[in-house]
């Protein structure tokens, strides 16, 4: 009974606040000036965890092992994340050099890792852990100065009212009946409860749209909703569309903006909002006991300039183990890329994408009348930068500050680059334009 009414008071709050919401999205200050913090913020965390952790396979075990409601609910019991630490994995995300976390308040198998007053299938009730994540990571993060994002799945597997089916979650157990409007109110009440009981919210990352691409999804309401209640917070979805209205920022998962090497941006057309790429440190999002296709501390960092230059942030992701650890291997990626941003960090932070489109070499990024030409892949010590709009008053090498011998041609820049240059991961060289 008491579940049921703080539902209705909710629905309440989503009610009024969708009304306020109803005309076309015309963005606050609030939020125009989070859409500039988050473009100079450049690199975040992304954290997918939760009750499949537990089985050591990944986030889609219940999907890819055709695992019943019945069945998987009862890994919900040994779920017990003792050593699970908020302020170690924010400490770990900060002195990596990142800005901000992204972390899985719910994902498909619809397990909410808060408190949710709304359903029984949390953390609150299902396990012996009975501690709000949500809640410790929203403190760890404000104390240390990183902003928060929630990951928050449209598409869910256990929710009797996600019907019809979708294109996944159809051996689930679940009766084949349902009211979807009575979904829609479930995920807005939970969305309410995110955005009004841990404090600011940078922002809410959707996911699983794509599920059901033909549904009334009534994103004018849940966006109004979300903007109604924090108006500063950023909305994106990972529908591999074109924005949409009511969105803030762009993602692009395992691709950088106007590739499509991970074959799911075939359809996602460069808007003009900010930007997002989302990549794995393994091969898995979640915990995977057998996955060691680790990337390499140069191949993420390669990843992070390259993000850079295409204008566009990059949210790397952990998969933490269940015992609320995470895994060695990553942190000690980590750590050197953390020694990189700490002596490289100007060229990104801030920056946005050079006045050089991308090239096989490398990028360029800028601030103000300051160019850094990262180069990521060249064979001479000759470097020949094509040629851009502005004079150029000066070139150095961006770790001594030395100057560097250029000359000026019709073609571009040529630039002599110094003995062992090429032992950098990233050679940046930083140039004053008039």
């Amino acid at each position: 009974m008491v579940k049921k009414s703080i539902y209705v008071a909710l629905l309440l709050v989503a009610s009024l606040t969708s009304k306020v919401q109803a005309q076309s999205y015309v963005p606050t200050k609030e939020n125009l000036q989070n859409r500039e913090w988050f473009q100079d913020a450049k690199f975040g965390m992304f954290i997918h965890w939760g009750i499949y952790s537990v089985l050591g396979v990944h986030e889609w075990v219940m999907e890819t092992q055709s695992i019943d409601k019945k069945t998987y609910e009862k890994v919900a019991p040994f779920f017990n994340p003792t050593e699970f630490d908020a302020e170690a994995w924010v400490l770990l995300a900060k002195s990596s050099g990142m800005k901000y976390i992204t972390i899985t308040s719910k994902h498909h198998d619809g397990f909410a890792m808060f408190d949710s007053k709304l359903t029984d299938w949390d953390i609150m009730d299902r396990t012996v852990y009975q501690k709000d994540i949500m809640k410790q990571m929203a403190e760890a993060c404000r104390k240390h100065g990183l902003k928060l994002f929630f990951y928050y799945s449209q598409l869910d597997w256990n929710h009797p009212d996600y019907y019809p089916r979708g294109e996944t979650g159809n051996k689930t157990g679940r009766p084949n009946g349902g009211n979807w409007e009575d979904y829609l109110n479930f995920m807005n009440g939970q969305l309410t409860e995110l955005l009004t009981n841990y404090g600011d919210v940078a922002g809410i990352w959707f996911d699983g749209w794509w599920d059901k691409k033909e549904a009334d999804w009534q994103l004018k309401k849940t966006y109004g909703l979300i903007h109604g209640l924090q108006p500063q917070a950023l909305i994106g979805s990972n529908h591999h569309q074109a924005p949409m209205e009511g969105e803030d920022f762009q993602m692009f998962e395992k691709d950088l903006p106007g590739e499509n090497k991970g074959g799911f941006s075939k359809d996602a057309k460069i808007g003009k909002l900010p930007l997002e790429t989302a990549e794995t440190m393994a091969h898995r999002w979640g915990f995977s006991l057998q996955d060691k296709d680790y990337k390499s501390s140069k191949e993420l960092i390669h990843y992070l300039v390259k993000a850079a230059g295409y204008n566009s942030n990059f949210l790397l992701n952990v998969g933490p183990m269940p015992n609320g650890k995470i895994q060695p291997e990553f942190v000690d990626t980590l750590k050197v890329i953390g020694e990189w941003t700490t002596k490289n960090g100007e060229s990104i932070y801030g920056t946005r994408g050079g006045p050089v489109p991308v090239q096989s070499w490398g990028v360029t990024t800028q601030k103000d009348n300051t160019v850094f030409v990262h180069i990521l892949n060249w064979q001479s010590n000759s470097f020949l930068l094509p040629k851009i709009s502005k004079d150029i008053e000066g070139v150095v090498d961006f770790t001594t500050k030395k100057p560097l011998v250029y000359e000026t041609t019709s073609y571009g820049t040529l630039i002599q680059l110094p003995d062992n240059w090429n032992v950098a991961m990233d050679y940046i060289i930083e140039l004053t334009t008039e």
